[in-house]
């Protein structure tokens, strides 16, 4: 047989195994930056940032969704374990809101897939806000410039419905982006990284295999992992939070609820025994701004988060170790602090006061 013959026989392989190659590369996860902006409903949207920061939506008006979610904390709150309703405290930590609008699951177990939905929960459940639909929406009525934005989003002859507020402050929501971050820049092709943080790139899409579960723009891939993250002592050693975990557990019926000693994390949601200790994979945009870190706060800093996942994690952890040297940890956290951009300025709504002609019942 001819050279050219042969050649020509060989193509149709040739051309499968091209295909095949150009699909995996097409499929192998990557760093995206961030997509545009989310489109909004304005006069929605407004509403919702008043909503958010208002506190008269909490059971007693001492408490608003920005209590845990502060602005200047990338709306997180910093602190390892989340402050509870009073009289309460809580056992996971405040998940930082920015970008929210691109996680396919919500929560550190993943139990929320829509923003008015978990927003709902967060108002309405006994240990955040303690609220309620209908006095939110008595309240509302007697609040002049809040009726006001009200009808404006809903319709001039709209009479307030406690449920519309969870829409609205979910659409505030889609507004909370990060701000374009150096490996933005990098990724666009609009600038370099400086050479240790363009070191930790290589690594993390490289040696360390960071990007298996870290990519697309928000650097998560939206799935359970167990990590063997140790618990906090906190969460056995305070009353209160302990009282918040086995709540927790025996709502979602899982068998034998007062023998809980851990977070069981997704399989209190799945029930899946594999998924027992798992957590949602967090993104890892403006790490700068919202420490303590994962889901219970127990690393104050990113050379220790850094550190626990070069040994392969804790007990039960599906990690590997990494065998990084410490030059080589240093620069995977120089590009974890370049995933960050200066926070944005947010304008926190005046205080409105009950209309003074007719008083306040609540």
């Amino acid at each position: 047989m001819s050279p050219l013959r042969k050649t020509f026989r060989a193509l149709p392989l040739l051309c499968l195994l091209a295909a095949g190659w150009s699909a995996a590369q097409a499929e192998a996860p990557q760093l995206q930056p961030l997509p545009a902006p989310a489109a909004v409903n304005p006069a929605l949207a407004d509403l919702g940032r008043h909503l958010f920061f208002e506190p008269r939506l909490s059971g007693d008006g001492s408490r608003s969704c920005a209590s845990c979610h502060i602005p200047a904390r990338g709306f997180a709150d910093g602190e390892p374990l989340s402050r509870g309703y009073n009289g309460t405290e809580y056992f996971r930590n405040a998940p930082g809101l920015l970008s929210v609008r691109l996680k396919p699951r919500l929560m550190w177990d993943g139990r929320g897939t829509e923003l008015a939905a978990v927003v709902r929960e967060m108002v309405l459940d006994a240990q955040f806000m303690n609220g309620d639909a209908s006095i939110i929406a008595e309240r509302v009525r007697q609040i002049p410039p809040l009726l006001a934005l009200w009808r404006r989003a809903f319709g001039e002859r709209s009479e307030p419905r406690g449920e519309q507020a969870f829409v609205a402050i979910g659409e505030y929501l889609k507004t909370l982006d990060f701000g374009r971050s150096a490996v933005d820049a990098a990724l666009r092709g609009e600038a370099g990284l400086p050479p240790l943080a363009d070191q930790g790139m290589r690594l993390f899409t490289g040696k360390a295999g960071c990007v298996a579960c870290h990519h697309g723009p928000l650097l998560s891939d939206g799935k359970p992992h167990r990590l063997g993250v140790p618990e906090h002592p906190a969460l056995m050693r305070e009353p209160l939070r302990s009282v918040s975990l086995l709540r927790h557990v025996a709502l979602r019926n899982l068998p034998n609820p007062m023998a809980t000693r851990g977070d069981p994390g997704v399989y209190a949601i799945s029930k899946n025994p594999a998924e027992r200790g798992s957590f949602i994979t967090p993104g890892l945009r403006g790490l700068s701004h919202t420490a303590p870190y994962l889901h219970n706060g127990r690393f104050g800093s990113l050379d220790e988060v850094v550190d626990f996942h070069d040994r392969g994690g804790g007990p039960g952890s599906e990690l590997r170790p990494l065998g990084l040297s410490a030059q080589e940890r240093r620069a995977l956290v120089a590009f974890l602090q370049a995933l960050s951009a200066p926070l944005q300025k947010v304008a926190e709504p005046p205080a409105h006061d009950y209309d003074a002609v007719h008083g306040s019942r609540w």
